[in-house]
């Protein structure tokens, strides 16, 4: 079953939790190099997710494009770093999971706002998704997004370079009327403009709301679109301890907040920033 066919076929699809904050747990710093200098435990944390029952895993990939790397002085390589995050999460996945290539911002702000060209975001975001489509996945997933103009320009160019299923999720700064990214993109406005450009699923994720906060958004998302919603929130709110930041959104409480997104009319569901196996696992008891 292609993952289109197996999204129109289930009624709540259930993702991983987060990879960032479960690395720094491991006290390693987060990222995608880890798929190169610490690939057994990228792939450890993969298996934890696929061993309580996820449908999808998302690689280690998040900005993990040109303009990223560069930007940030990472030392990688595109090619690398991409083919090894979508091989460790296919070798975890196993066939038990679907696998979705993880796109998200370049870290600039494209023109007129920054000074990131259109075209110079494209083709990163057009080289980073035919790693990973080279790499296997199953489709693509671009998050974390707070610039529409940008996810759009993500959606192009991997629609360019591969015939996979896309799912694009915005980050929401807050969740009034709808809730608006910190671009000013409003739900409404997002929902529209990705179901226009081809998308297989819409959602939100991280941002700066609580699971229950997210469940209005999701609603303002149903509410201008059939497509399936994704949810993917944090777990809840970050405090900073010790100089630390700290999600403490219990895994039941986190699991009450999705329950109520999927109320909301969400059908695909799973955990941002400081989300765990032990989270993912509440919600799949909840399912």
């Amino acid at each position: 079953m292609t993952f289109s066919e197996f999204i129109e076929s289930n009624n709540v699809i259930l993702l991983d939790g987060a990879m960032g904050t479960q690395l720094a747990i491991s006290g390693l710093e987060m990222g995608g190099h880890n798929n190169i200098t610490q690939p057994q435990r990228v792939l450890d944390i993969h298996r934890e997710y696929v061993a309580c029952g996820c449908d999808i895993l998302i690689t280690n990939t998040l900005t993990m494009n040109r303009v990223y790397i560069e930007t940030h002085q990472l030392g990688l390589r595109v090619k690398d770093v991409n083919m090894e995050g979508a091989r460790l999460a296919k070798s975890a996945a196993g066939n038990q999971a679907y696998v979705l290539g993880d796109i998200s911002s370049t870290g600039k702000l494209v023109e007129p706002y920054g000074d990131l060209s259109p075209k110079d975001a494209f083709n990163a975001f057009a080289e980073q998704a035919s790693m990973l489509a080279s790499g296997g996945v199953d489709g693509f997933i671009i998050e974390t997004m707070i610039d529409l103009r940008e996810a759009l320009c993500a959606l192009q160019a991997c629609k360019t370079v591969a015939s996979l299923p896309i799912i694009v999720s915005m980050a929401f700064a807050n969740s009034k009327n709808g809730g608006r990214t910190v671009m000013g993109n409003s739900a409404q406005e997002c929902a529209k403009a990705l179901a226009e450009g081809g998308v297989v699923a819409i959602g939100a994720n991280c941002g700066d709301l609580d699971p229950t906060q997210m469940a209005s958004v999701v609603a303002a998302l149903r509410a201008e679109t059939s497509l399936p919603i994704l949810s993917m929130p944090n777990a809840g709110m970050p405090k900073l301890i010790d100089n630390q930041t700290v999600f403490d959104l219990s895994p039941q409480d986190f699991a009450s907040g999705i329950a109520e997104c999927i109320q909301a009319g969400a059908r695909l569901v799973g955990g941002c920033c400081g989300s765990s196996p032990a989270h993912i696992l509440a919600v799949k008891n909840v399912l």
